[in-house]
């Protein structure tokens, strides 16, 4: 078990996409809109570039939320899951559970509140890719997703969305799916692509 009065910090990267068209109304209203298509399946995925939790490393670990909400999302009832890379020690597994469900602290923590259903985890391998403009991520029977960003003027980068009320960054690159396969925890949603997405670095700390 991982142990109580623990400092933590990872930063990396972040990617997301879920069902709702482009652009996602969740976020500019803070979670108040109904999502285009009436509810909200997301996958959200961390790769951690460097990190410890306490005396734990885990530079290179990966971690993906997955989450349904039946409509808006501030209504909450959310129905959530962890998946965490296959190639993690059980105390690394421990930490990024922590961290991942917000019983660490930190920012994912500001979201418990509006989880009713917490489905699992499950450890998975994980291939995370960033080049460029475009992430994408698989886990093999569970989540295939990749997106690029929506160029801006100058066309080598992307449009953002900046003081955005959401746990990776404040600062969002606005982007779209090019494909997207959720089947875990009981969600069940695929797309050719074209809805939205996003991507950011992140740098998050807390205190369990």
């Amino acid at each position: 078990m991982m142990m109580s009065n623990t400092s933590w910090q990872i930063q990396g990267d972040y990617f997301e996409t879920c069902n709702c068209d482009f652009l996602c109304p969740c976020i500019t209203t803070h979670l108040a809109a109904t999502p285009t298509q009436g509810h909200c399946d997301v996958g959200l995925v961390f790769h951690i570039e460097q990190g410890n939790y306490g005396g734990v490393a885990l530079d290179g670990r990966t971690f993906a939320v997955l989450a349904h909400t039946p409509s808006a999302m501030g209504d909450g009832n959310w129905t959530v899951g962890v998946v965490t890379d296959d190639g993690a020690t059980q105390e690394q597994q421990e930490a990024l559970l922590a961290i991942a469900s917000g019983q660490a602290g930190g920012p994912m923590s500001a979201l418990a509140p509006l989880i009713g259903t917490f489905a699992g985890v499950e450890s998975k391998p994980i291939t995370y890719m960033k080049q460029g403009n475009r992430r994408s991520v698989s886990i093999p029977g569970l989540l295939e997703q990749a997106c690029e960003g929506v160029a801006g003027g100058d066309a080598n980068q992307p449009m953002y969305i900046d003081n955005a009320p959401h746990p990776a960054n404040s600062r969002l690159a606005l982007a779209q799916s090019t494909g997207s396969h959720l089947h875990a925890f009981g969600i069940d949603w695929d797309s050719s692509g074209g809805n939205n997405a996003h991507f950011a670095p992140f740098s998050w700390s807390g205190h369990s």
